[in-house]
């Protein structure tokens, strides 16, 4: 028998962002490269101002590097245009942020079901999967509710639930526990970690608390635009 050889998920080669403002210019990733696995749980961790945050976006595709390749499963989409990212975010990746983005006028269900009316799927055509997901996120009691009715912890379970419907390969967290408490911080990252072990689902997450990214399996550390 052969043995198990994971592949690469994604994969970041010399990546430089900067940003201009008039004549300054502002360096916050230098020639960063990094290799994630396929199933693995990585949490980018590092101070204030690191190049953390904007790491994960380019990673996931929400921003565009000034230097340098991203490769998502072997595709590089860092040249990608708008509407070509923007098929790959609602078909590959899903993304947790810290404030949720949830529409305050749908309920749990419309919410979670957004990026796949988006692309033009039918609701009716998955009602199996969203039982199942709001199942695994434990809001099947609340599936009717708006976001103003929901705690913090819930509406970021939602935000993960809406991550999850269209079975991406990675999932992208930016801070998913810094808008809780640390008891509501620790069952989201409970949740994320039993869907990582239970589903093989890739997580990339950005986290300034050691104690959530104590869920991951990986961690990089960046500093000052480079990774220790």
């Amino acid at each position: 028998m052969k043995p198990f050889v994971a592949n690469i998920a994604v994969e970041g080669k010399h990546i430089v962002k900067d940003f201009r403002l008039g004549d300054t210019i502002t360096k916050v990733l230098k020639d960063v490269s990094l290799q994630v696995m396929q199933g693995e749980f990585v949490s980018i961790m590092g101070p204030s101002g690191s190049g953390k945050s904007t790491l994960l976006y380019i990673l996931g595709g929400l921003d565009a590097p000034t230097g340098g390749f991203v490769h998502l499963n072997g595709t590089d989409i860092s040249r990608f245009k708008d509407e070509q990212m923007s098929r790959i975010r609602r078909q590959n990746i899903g993304f947790v942020f810290q404030f949720y983005n949830l529409i305050p006028n749908l309920n749990v269900e419309e919410n979670i079901m957004l990026p796949l009316l988006l692309d033009g799927k039918r609701m009716r055509d998955y009602k199996k999967q969203l039982n199942h997901i709001l199942e695994v996120v434990g809001l099947s009691d609340r599936r009717r509710h708006t976001p103003r009715e929901l705690s913090g912890g819930q509406q970021q379970r939602v935000a993960i639930a809406r991550a999850l419907i269209g079975n991406p390969e990675i999932i992208f967290a930016d801070e998913p526990t810094g808008n809780l408490d640390s008891n509501t911080g620790a069952e989201i990252m409970h949740l994320l970690h039993d869907i990582n072990r239970e589903s093989g689902q890739t997580i990339i997450m950005v986290t300034h608390s050691p104690e959530a990214a104590k869920s991951s399996s990986r961690i990089i550390t960046v500093r000052d635009g480079v990774i220790d």
